[in-house]
């Protein structure tokens, strides 16, 4: 299928066992990205695993029955490549990007480490320590810690609102018995996208994944559909405060919004754009422009399968704390009272336009995309498509959705701060307002 204003050929197969091929031939580049999605990420973690999808992402790199970690990076660095990885709440992705005459070593490499790993306990016990330090470095981050403590906020008791890295305590107790269970039941063809984009012939490509995973392909082809339905949460707690003695106070609040699949999430995001998302937002030029009280002010939009949360980040001087709320919580208030004007929605889809757009400009955004569509759409949605539903939106449209996610009561559901207080009975008396 053409994709249009993306101005490549998108094709899709489905092999033996469910694995999905996508790729996006794209004309006059000279490179390929290639990655295998995995619809696996802290979500689906138990709470004595959590931790785990990340733990064993890192693990993977730790070698295979065919080569070392070392061999590893010397194969990817000897064609001036990039291999690395990530996990999310959803999904985990494995990722190599290389000239195009070496995406059949990107694609043996990328299968190599996710079906082969070995997993061995003396890796487990070594990438422990590496997986430690990175929670004590989230730790240091006042703006990190503040993240995670909102999320743990605005979806309590949900696997949803625990941190992708696990706690120190669980990934101390994690056994490496258990991380192989986790990658044995979890690491499935059905729950697995391999997408590719570059100058590449889809036939091909399909021909490389099916000599890499020979012997593999088998069974059901039956894709895992996307995750649906609706979490659900217990209470939100509010505030949450974390005492730390930075010299900025940073405070974030927000509510929760409804999943990817819901049909508002285009004028969220205008909405999103509207108050936060930019420097002609209206939290940028009042804010920071207007009245000087931040460096750092924005909103921004987290989606998942069933639920998401939408958030404004304000970093401060402590002593300003109380007056930058009360401008916030006044901001929230004439938004839900007088809506977004006609000029403000033309001006945040033009911006939303241009971003997509210019998203287009490299092979690794074209992948991203690529296989965050087929693994949480069953299909992939074309830019123009995008652009055609973000048009589509008004100024109505906006304003019902800006009243029905802050009116009061428990419109701002989730507070959380991060700085130089004992207690929240020591916050300003404008938070308080706020929260109420």
């Amino acid at each position: 299928m053409d994709s249009g204003m993306d101005s490549g050929v998108v094709k899709r197969t489905v092999l033996p066992g469910g694995l999905r091929v996508i790729t996006e031939s794209i004309s006059g580049v000279r490179s390929a990205t290639v990655g295998l999605w995995v619809g696996v990420g802290s979500r689906d973690e138990r709470p004595h695993l959590a931790g785990a999808a990340h733990y064993l992402e890192h693990l993977l790199f730790k070698g295979t029955a065919r080569r070392s970690a070392a061999q590893i990076a010397e194969e990817i660095d000897a064609v001036g490549g990039e291999m690395n990885a990530f996990t999310a709440k959803e999904h985990t992705c494995f990722y190599a990007q290389v000239l195009d005459d070496d995406l059949p070593l990107a694609v043996d490499l990328i299968t190599d480490v996710v079906f082969e790993a070995l997993c061995s306990d003396a890796d487990v016990d070594i990438e422990r320590g590496v997986v430690l330090e990175e929670i004590a470095m989230r730790d240091d981050d006042p703006e990190d810690l503040l993240h995670e403590m909102f999320v743990e906020t605005v979806m309590p008791n949900h696997p949803l609102g625990r941190s992708i890295l696990g706690t120190e305590q669980s990934i101390t107790m994690m056994t490496p018995s258990a991380l192989r269970s986790f990658y044995r039941r979890r690491y499935r063809l059905q729950r697995m996208v391999l997408a590719v984009a570059g100058n590449v012939e889809h036939r091909a490509v399909v021909r490389m994944v099916e000599s890499a995973l020979r012997g593999r392909l088998s069974g059901s082809d039956t894709p895992r559909p996307p995750r649906g339905g609706q979490a659900r949460f217990g209470r939100s707690v509010r505030p949450v405060l974390y005492k730390h003695d930075t010299e900025q106070t940073h405070l974030m609040l927000g509510v929760r919004t409804p999943g990817r699949h819901d049909e508002r999430r285009y004028s969220l995001a205008v909405l999103n754009t509207v108050l936060g998302g930019g420097m002609s937002s209206r939290l940028f030029q009042e804010v920071r422009e207007r009245r000087g009280l931040a460096y750092q002010v924005y909103s921004s939009v987290t989606s998942y399968a069933d639920a998401g949360h939408f958030d404004i980040y304000v970093g401060c001087q402590p002593d300003r704390l109380g007056e930058v709320a009360g401008v916030v919580g006044g901001m929230l208030a004439d938004l839900v009272e007088h809506g977004v004007t006609e000029a403000e929605v033309t001006r945040a889809k033009g911006q939303l336009r241009g971003g997509l757009v210019l998203g287009l400009e490299d092979t690794a955004s074209r992948m991203f995309r690529l296989g965050e569509n087929e693994l949480h759409y069953g299909h992939y949605r074309s830019v123009s498509e995008t652009v055609e539903r973000i048009d589509a939106v008004t100024t109505e449209d906006v304003t019902a959705l800006a009243r029905a996610l802050l009116r009061r009561p428990g419109g701002r559901s989730a507070v959380a701060v991060v700085g130089p207080y004992a207690h929240t009975d020591d916050l300003p008396e404008e938070l308080h307002e706020v929260m109420a």
